[in-house]
């Protein structure tokens, strides 16, 4: 979020004695070229590194200047380094044939490393539904550990009151959104990805994250069925459903077989009306393709009528 504090800022105490010549100079010896193979990226890290345009012109960018920002990481106890912030700089370089990424060595343990990997990608100018919901989730839960906690080195967080009003504060939405993010984490894939499309919205999406995975996977499989998604009413009486344990498999169906705003409109034809009209040599297997051309055949007779009328 440009233009606000980070929260991740940390203050050494070293730092009242020393110039900021002298902690330039520090902060310059741990800046390193790293080979890629020892870098691993940041584990479950939320946010998606695509191959599309925007990464085709950092690759090109990094061919032609290299990495201009070092990326961050932190070295692990085997020796490897671990990216804590940098995954679209790494890939590019990779892309771009380089065997190494210039880096900054920081040390940080595992809840400050995810507080500032979450904080360095809000910087995104895109992020999905999905990214935002698991990255709240991981810098919640780092936050909630890390207060009160003493930090190594000297390192004190600044703030020590970590709380989801104090993530409210930083972020600059509210807790309620806050929260509605963090319950998408237990929505299964496909539904999350519904998200993502916008093709569910956040209040319905909410709804169905109360709703176990056998649920969830029966509302997926009639939203394919019916090509339509449930609206916020419908969720409400689903997740009322299954709170009172009358959630079955029937009962979502019927709830998703209503007609719903979102719903595409349908042409139910009677199958028994329409066999009448269809010659017997034709196997049921070209019943949609004998209709078709029928009404092809209908179409251009209305149009050349319609011409002769208007002459």
């Amino acid at each position: 979020m440009a233009g606000r504090k980070s929260d991740f800022t940390l203050t050494r105490l070293d730092d009242l004695f020393t110039t900021q010549a002298q902690r330039e100079e520090e902060r310059l010896s741990k800046i390193r070229d790293i080979p890629l193979e020892l870098i691993d990226d940041f584990p479950d890290h939320p946010f998606k590194v695509r191959d599309d345009e925007d990464m085709q012109q950092l690759v090109e960018s990094i061919k032609e200047r290299g990495v201009i920002t070092p990326a961050t990481v932190r070295q692990k106890e085997d020796g490897r380094y671990e990216l804590v912030s940098g995954h679209r700089r790494k890939r590019a370089s990779e892309l771009a044939g380089f065997e190494t990424l210039r880096c900054e060595v920081v040390d940080l343990n595992r809840d400050e490393a995810t507080i500032l990997m979450v904080e360095s990608n809000f910087q995104r100018s895109q992020i999905l539904p999905s990214e935002k919901a698991f990255a709240y989730k991981m810098r919640l839960d780092a936050m909630k550990r890390q207060a009160g906690r003493p930090t190594k080195n000297n390192l004190v967080p600044v703030g020590q009151n970590y709380s989801r009003e104090e993530l409210a504060a930083q972020s600059g939405e509210s807790q309620t959104q806050i929260q509605r993010y963090v319950r998408l984490t237990n929505l299964v894939p496909e539904l999350l990805e519904f998200v993502d499309e916008g093709r569910i919205k956040m209040r319905p999406a909410v709804e169905l994250s109360y709703l176990d995975e056998d649920c969830q996977r029966d509302v997926v499989d009639e939203i394919d069925m019916n090509d339509a998604t449930p609206s916020h009413d419908q969720t409400i009486r689903m997740r009322k459903f299954f709170d009172e344990g009358k959630l079955t498999t029937e009962a979502i169906q019927a709830i998703m077989s209503e007609e719903k705003p979102n719903q595409k409109e349908k042409i139910v034809l009677r199958g028994d009306r329409v066999r009448q009209l269809i010659p017997k040599n034709i196997p049921v297997s070209q019943t949609e393709d004998f209709v078709c051309k029928a009404l092809e055949h209908y179409n251009k007779y209305l149009r050349q009528r319609a011409d002769r009328d208007s002459r």
